[in-house]
Formats: C-alpha cells, sequence, structure tokens
C-alpha cells in the first residue's frame, strides 16, 4: 500500500506525546455509518489503518480503524474482524509500552476474533493488502517473541 503519510511520530501511552487532538479526523471522516461493507474496505479510514500498522503506528490504526467499526453492522463478521485487527495493534502498542502480560491476552482476543469470522467474511478487497492468515501469523509471531 503506498500514498499515505506516516504520521510525525508513532504515539506511545506513557513514553512520548500524543498528536494534537482531531489530527486523524480527515481520515478518519471517510468511513461513514450506511456505507457498504465493500465501500468501508475501501475507504481511507480502513487502508490507512493497516498501512499504520504494517509501519508500526499501532496507536494511530486504532483511531483511524475504529470508525470502520462503529459503522459495521452489529455481529457481523466484518465488524469482529476488523476489531480482531485493532486488538492486534494494540497488542503490538502493549509490547512498546512495555506490557506483555496485556499483550498476550490482546493477542487471545484477537485470534479468537478473526479465526472465529474468517469464514463467513464475504469481502473480497485486494486493496485490503493483509490476507486474514497473515494477521494469523502476525499474531504467533508477537505471541512467540513475548514469551
Amino acid at each position: 500500500m503506498s500514498g499515505f503519510d506516516l504520521p510525525t511520530h508513532a504515539y506511545v501511552p506513557g513514553k512520548n506525546t500524543r498528536h494534537e487532538e482531531g489530527a486523524f479526523d480527515e481520515i478518519r471522516s471517510t468511513a461513514q455509518a450506511g456505507m457498504s461493507v465493500q465501500a468501508l474496505v475501501r475507504c481511507d479510514a480502513y487502508r490507512v489503518g493497516l498501512f499504520y500498522i504494517e509501519n508500526g503506528y499501532y496507536w494511530e490504526a486504532h483511531e483511524v480503524l475504529e470508525p470502520v467499526w462503529m459503522a459495521l453492522a452489529p455481529r457481523a463478521p466484518e465488524k469482529q474482524i476488523v476489531q480482531g485487527i485493532i486488538q492486534l495493534a494494540n497488542a503490538y502498542l502493549k509490547v512498546k509500552m512495555d506490557r506483555p502480560k496485556a499483550a498476550l491476552r490482546l493477542c487471545d482476543i484477537a485470534q479468537t476474533l478473526i479465526e472465529e469470522n474468517r469464514e463467513s467474511y464475504s469481502v473480497d478487497a485486494p486493496v485490503a493488502a493483509i490476507p486474514r492468515e497473515s494477521y494469523l501469523e502476525a499474531i504467533q509471531s508477537l505471541r512467540s517473541s513475548i514469551r
């Protein structure tokens, strides 16, 4: 994925300064209630969120993925998958915050959300970049690095 700018820094609570209020509003606004699943996985909020995860901007990824998650239908497999991706970003962030137990707990949550919903995930979105199996591999790799 390219064409997106990275934030000035990766925010890690307790370690550096938080971004200005509203810094991600323009990106977040691309995910709106009422959008189809196909439109949501193609909007900048989703695509940038994945790009941020790939580049180590975990807090920022959560910020921009949250409106995508909120716009998806309750109990929809896509909503659960996005929640799993957000929890994976949170797990990586907890590692940076030196909170390995919290990171492991979040890995478990992310893995459950993704595994339990991956078969019924309906969107084939090449712009989404990372296959769900890659997220599961990332969870296993992160979990191994903590233990």
